[in-house]
């Protein structure tokens, strides 16, 4: 059987999303600002990072690169990232 197909995430300016990795292939990172790309006709998104292997670092990307990176939108809870919204299909039930 197939794996469904992975749903888009709406990419939203000032939301914080994760890469879903595990141990120092984890990340969070903020999106700054959202803009077309004059040369290529694209969107590119510009983030800042903010915890895990992103900290500390800024970057721009196209809309789809970080779509592909990012895995759900969280939000900091005290002093932990919690994933807001439904579960990732993909991922196995605990």
């Amino acid at each position: 059987m197939n794996p469904s197909p992975r749903v888009a995430l709406a990419i939203r300016v000032g939301v914080y999303y994760s890469n879903g990795g595990y141990g120092r292939a984890w990340g969070v990172r903020q999106v700054l600002g959202c803009a077309r790309d004059a040369e290529k006709g694209g969107e590119t998104v510009s983030y800042k990072g903010i915890a895990g292997a992103c900290r500390r670092k800024a970057g721009d990307c196209t809309l789809d690169e970080f779509r592909k990176w990012a895995r759900y939108e969280v939000a900091l809870n005290e002093n932990s990232w919690h994933r807001v919204g439904p579960p990732d299909p993909d991922e196995a039930e605990p």
